[in-house]
């Protein structure tokens, strides 16, 4: 029986639109000091997040109007040309290096960084196949093998940029996926412990892994190193109080804290907006999580299901990574969080994977 089509969930639509929004002016905020004492133009990463906030609302609006199942034909192509640009990577003259990292690929006009898209391939790749094998899904060979070997070239390759924290972020997903589609519980929490080993180990091996881990536990015991970025963001944190500062009145911005319009945005919000505003921040995530669930749920296709939680899926575990590195609940590592984060790539495909999902949400009652 074909899907009886409705209207958007327009709150998602709002509180996606908000976010962003307000990303961009946080990021200003942030980065206007810097980009002005680094670049000379102090308006350089508010001009280039605007351009991504407006070519990816686009991007969202038409994404919104193609039919979900659209999306399911290009699914395997996805994991194909995801595989390439993770290769790309590597190539010299394609590739482009940055603080010893080959994450990105040199269009010319601007950096890509294929992690962002490989994101949403792999969830729409994992629908895809986890609907199809739905009468085989709780055995070995077809609920966990495939998904294994996927995870370990994705993965693989994002790890080699390096690349640890995406690569995990990817595997969340992975194996969030397939809880929701009903793999055999057991297999996932064998599978979970050999995960969670392997992470320790490949975080013990390398010696600036273990000087973040150090840095967590005391951060003053290395406030020149690895503890400076920590000490900066509880510092902008504790200074910004129940009101915060007051816009653009920030001081860790000034060259204190490192990456303040990218992965310590937070820090930034809470510094000058103050514990109101990161509060208001938890609450827009956690309600458009919430609206994204009842879609999932409510949904009567399962791929459209399954690609509605592996959204839900990736967003949540990024600002909870992102806020938990931020507040030094986990070591230092590189998750922007989602729509408020500087990164054109980023926030592209954040945008289109809301896109995608306001399109599942026409097919689905969730007022």
């Amino acid at each position: 029986m074909p899907l009886e089509k409705g209207k958007w969930d327009i709150n998602i639509l709002l509180v996606t639109l908000a976010l962003t929004c307000f990303g961009v002016v946080m990021i200003f905020s942030a980065s206007m000091y810097s980009s002005s004492v680094e670049l000379g133009n102090e308006y350089y990463y508010f001009r280039q997040q605007m351009l991504a906030a407006l070519l990816g609302i686009t991007a969202m609006l038409v994404c919104s109007n193609i039919q979900f199942n659209v999306y399911r034909r290009f699914a395997k192509l996805g994991i194909i040309i995801s595989v390439l640009l993770l290769i790309a990577v590597f190539v010299p003259g394609i590739g482009k290096e940055l603080n010893d990292a080959k994450r990105w690929i040199n269009l010319g006009f601007t950096l890509f960084q294929p992690s962002e898209f490989v994101k949403l391939a792999v969830i729409l790749y994992m629908a895809d196949a986890l609907e199809k094998s739905r009468e085989k899904v709780r055995t070995f060979r077809y609920g966990i093998l495939p998904y294994l070997v996927l995870a370990g070239v994705i993965c693989g390759l994002i790890y080699f940029e390096p690349n640890l924290s995406t690569a995990l972020v990817i595997i969340c997903i992975i194996f969030g996926m397939m809880f929701i589609a009903g793999v055999n519980l057991k297999y996932i929490m064998i599978m979970g412990v050999i995960g969670v080993a392997g992470v320790i180990v490949l975080m013990t091996q390398v010696g600036w892994r273990m000087g973040r881990i150090s840095a967590m536990f005391d951060p003053w015991a290395y406030k020149l190193n690895e503890g400076w970025q920590i000490i900066q963001s509880l510092m902008a944190l504790g200074s910004g109080g129940v009101f915060g500062q007051g816009l653009g009145n920030g001081k860790q911005k000034l060259l204190f804290m490192p990456e303040a319009e990218n992965d310590y945005i937070f820090a930034h919000i809470g510094e000058e907006l103050g514990l109101i505003g990161t509060l208001l921040v938890l609450f827009a995530f956690m309600y458009l999580l919430l609206r994204g669930t009842r879609v999932a749920i409510n949904v009567k296709d399962r791929f459209a299901s399954l690609v509605a939680s592996g959204f839900m899926i990736m967003i949540g575990i990024q600002v909870m990574i992102n806020i938990a590195v931020v507040t030094n609940s986990i070591p230092s590592t590189g998750i922007p969080l989602p729509f408020l984060s500087y990164g054109g790539t980023s926030l592209l495909a954040n945008l289109i994977a809301i896109g995608i999902l306001l399109n599942i949400s026409k097919y689905t009652d969730t007022t």
